[in-house]
């Protein structure tokens, strides 16, 4: 029997996240977005909302600190009502449920995998529109990028695929 330690476990959770999507066909003039932003793009992603794969997976890491399931559970794809919906809606939902617990975010660190476009260019503006959405400062929240060399979905620009890591903590 492991004795168990009278210290007191900090209040906070760390959650991760994926996602992935595919490009829509060009034909389906679907706009690019990933963290909110628009990126100059010939396709967009494919999914039952706005395609935004980025803040998909960012809201998976929040509501799996929050032991809340996951994207799919609180959003389904089957639901006419997220229908092309603004992914950073949802993140505000998402958002809603850890302010309701007295939880907030203290950092989040995210990674894109894209072959194409290049996401250098449009950083910045990712982590400033995400921190607004989080209610953080924008040297909280860190996106960063790669390829995948050609290997893979990815590789030959198929779609889009995407990683968040959140710590949240009790608010004072």
């Amino acid at each position: 029997m492991t004795k168990q330690s009278t210290t007191a476990i900090p209040d906070i959770r760390i959650g991760h996240g994926y996602d992935a999507h595919r490009f829509a066909a060009p034909e389906d003039q679907r706009a690019l977005i990933l963290g909110g932003v628009t990126i100059p793009h010939d396709r967009g992603l494919l999914a039952h909302s706005d395609g935004d794969a980025l803040i998909h997976a960012l809201c998976d890491a929040i509501l799996g600190a929050l032991a809340l399931g996951d994207i799919g559970r609180h959003f389904p794809d089957t639901a006419a009502e997220f229908k092309n919906a603004d992914s950073a809606a949802l993140l505000n939902t998402v958002m809603a449920l850890a302010e309701e617990g007295d939880w907030q975010v203290v950092n989040a660190d995210m990674t894109i995998l894209a072959q194409a476009p290049k996401m250098a260019p449009h950083i910045a503006a990712m982590q400033t529109r995400l921190a607004s959405l989080l209610k953080i400062d924008s040297s909280r929240v860190n996106v960063k990028a790669s390829t995948t060399e050609k290997m893979g979905f990815v590789g030959r620009q198929e779609g889009i695929e995407t990683y968040a890591v959140v710590l949240l903590a009790r608010a004072d």
